[in-house]
C-alpha cells in the first residue's frame, strides 16, 4: 500500500510533509508534489503535516480523488527527489481548497 498526493496539492504545493518522510518518497513536480508508491513504506507521518490535507492512504483516497494514484505513480519517477521544506508558492493558500484543479498539473 501508499500514500497518494491527491487534487488539493495542484497549485498550493506546500512541502510540510518531504521533512517528515523517513524514506524519501516524494518528487517535485512544477506546481504539484507526487509520493513514489515504490519507495512509500506507509508510515502515514505525511498525513499530519500536510496543510492542504492533500494526502490519503491509498485504501481511503476519496472516490473522486482514486484517478491520483496512477498519477502519482506515473509522475514520480520522472520528477526530482523533494527531501527538504521548501518555501510554498505566494498564491499557494489561495487555491488551497479550490476543486478541480486537475486540469492545472503541470507535468
Amino acid at each position: 500500500m501508499t500514500y497518494v498526493v491527491t487534487d488539493n496539492c495542484i497549485k498550493c504545493k506546500y512541502t510540510d510533509c518531504v521533512e517528515v518522510c523517513p524514506v524519501d518518497c516524494f518528487h517535485e513536480g512544477p506546481n504539484f508534489l507526487a509520493i513514489d508508491p515504490e519507495e512509500c513504506i506507509d508510515c502515514s507521518l505525511c498525513v499530519p503535516e500536510c496543510p492542504a490535507e492533500a494526502i490519503y492512504a491509498e485504501e481511503d483516497l476519496p472516490p473522486d480523488q482514486e484517478h491520483f494514484l496512477a498519477i502519482n505513480a506515473e509522475l514520480a519517477p520522472q520528477w526530482p527527489v523533494l527531501t527538504e521544506k521548501k518555501p510554498a508558492p505566494a498564491d499557494a493558500d489561495e487555491w488551497n481548497g479550490v476543486p478541480d484543479k486537475l486540469p492545472l498539473l503541470e507535468r
